[in-house]
């Protein structure tokens, strides 16, 4: 999924609290053409609508500029808002043209409900919802679908399981654990733990208090 935004320059002198009385949000784009940064602003209306349909620092967003006649596609990596009041503060945009490979969040999705949790009352520990990538621009999954429906209880999946898409890879540890199923709370000794123990109590050797009776 892509979406397209329209910026217009914003100067340096303006002081930003000004521009958000007016209805407009401070932003600025780094990593276009090399140069540091380009600070930008746009109608707070158009980014409240953006924000609701891309997710940070995973959907591609062609920024517009016309005075500058700027037109590149990026990723949007970082959301401020108000300390205490919730309303949206700056918003950051990386430039990704001419980047071989970028590194996004892509959320994970699990598909099924474990055996481990439907027959047998255990739970699912989700340790990781979503997951760092590297990948081309043009290549960003929207997200990793994982299938969970066959796990039993102390079953477990790690990064380096997981199937991603051709020229996606993982840009962490592999062998952290994405999600296990855990056996329920206060489980009492299977019966065949039970057998077992009583067999290992028959074959072990009389005390020696015993033996001297």
């Amino acid at each position: 999924m892509e979406f397209t935004i329209e910026c217009e320059p914003r100067q340096s002198g303006v002081n930003p609290r000004k521009l958000r009385r007016m209805g407009k949000l401070p932003a600025v784009l780094y990593g276009h053409e090399g140069t540091e940064s380009v600070s930008l602003s746009l109608p707070l209306a158009i980014a409240e609508r953006m924000l609701t349909a891309v997710e940070v620092n995973n959907t591609l967003i062609t920024v517009k500029v016309p005075e500058l006649s700027l037109d590149c596609q990026s990723l949007l990596r970082d959301v401020q808002t108000h300390p205490w009041k919730s309303s949206l503060y700056h918003l950051s945009f990386f430039a990704i043209a001419g980047q071989d490979s970028v590194t996004v969040t892509v959320p994970l999705n699990f598909v099924g409900e474990p055996i481990g949790v439907k027959q047998d009352n255990g739970s699912l520990d989700l340790v990781l919802t979503s997951l760092e990538l590297q990948c081309e621009p043009q290549s960003i999954p929207e997200s990793i679908d994982i299938d969970i429906s066959g796990f039993n209880i102390g079953d477990a999946i790690h990064v380096n399981e997981l199937s991603l898409p051709k020229g996606v890879t993982s840009a962490g540890e592999g062998n952290r654990v994405v999600a296990s199923v855990l056996a329920p709370a206060g489980a009492t000794v299977t019966d065949d733990e039970t057998e077992e123990g009583s067999e290992e109590a028959a074959g072990e050797p009389a005390s020696d208090e015993a033996s001297a009776e």
